[in-house]
């Protein structure tokens, strides 16, 4: 169940629509976060630059997943990136008025909401812990063990960010692994031996 499957139809009427286009900035970093947004439709990257350029994304959301809801009630509840979509799509905004009113008269959302909530901050904790690992071949490991064994990637570019290393160097260290016989790897699926 998605947390927008726990209102009911006059609830849903509560909703803002946002539609946005492929590369458009929903928010900058630096903004004040005033409501919560649940993505319908599209693909949205959470990103900031490094001091030298390098783009970084924090968070990359689909549909169903949501955003600003650690913001929102923090002390200070600015956008650390730019919330930028990468394709065209829509959002459901959620004003603060509005969540509180869920969260006080809808116990599903309630529930749901926290869900969400914890999830986030316990995939926040295993992100942390996997860039503790000083070795590449550590944090390949770690990243087995918190998805029971299997990894799957859509490209290794994408691997290699959350592995916080390049692409050659994940490409280096998944070859050494499948040539030592500790993984195995079809297509973008890898898996323990």
């Amino acid at each position: 169940m998605g947390i927008l499957d726990t209102l009911d139809q006059n609830e849903k009427k509560l909703l803002k629509k946002r539609f946005f286009r492929k590369n458009e900035i929903l928010y900058h970093e630096g903004d004040i976060c005033t409501s919560i947004s649940i993505v319908v439709i599209g693909d949205i990257d959470i990103t900031s630059y490094s001091f030298k350029g390098k783009d970084i994304v924090y968070n990359s959301l689909s549909s169903g997943d949501m955003f600003g809801n650690n913001l929102l009630f923090s002390s200070n509840p600015k956008y650390r990136g730019d919330v930028v979509t990468k394709s065209a799509g829509q959002i459901y905004v959620i004003e603060q008025p509005t969540l509180l009113y869920f969260l006080k008269n809808n116990n599903a959302f309630l529930l749901e909401y926290l869900k969400v909530c914890s999830d986030f901050g316990k995939s926040l904790n295993s992100k942390i812990k996997l860039l503790s690992f000083n070795r590449a071949e550590e944090r390949l490991k770690y990243l087995f063990v918190i998805n029971d064994g299997v990894i799957r990637f859509k490209y290794i570019t994408t691997l290699a960010d959350t592995l916080n290393l390049s692409r050659e160097a994940t490409s280096r260290l998944i070859s050494k692994l499948i040539k030592e016989g500790k993984i195995k790897r079809t297509m973008n699926v890898l898996t323990l031996v």
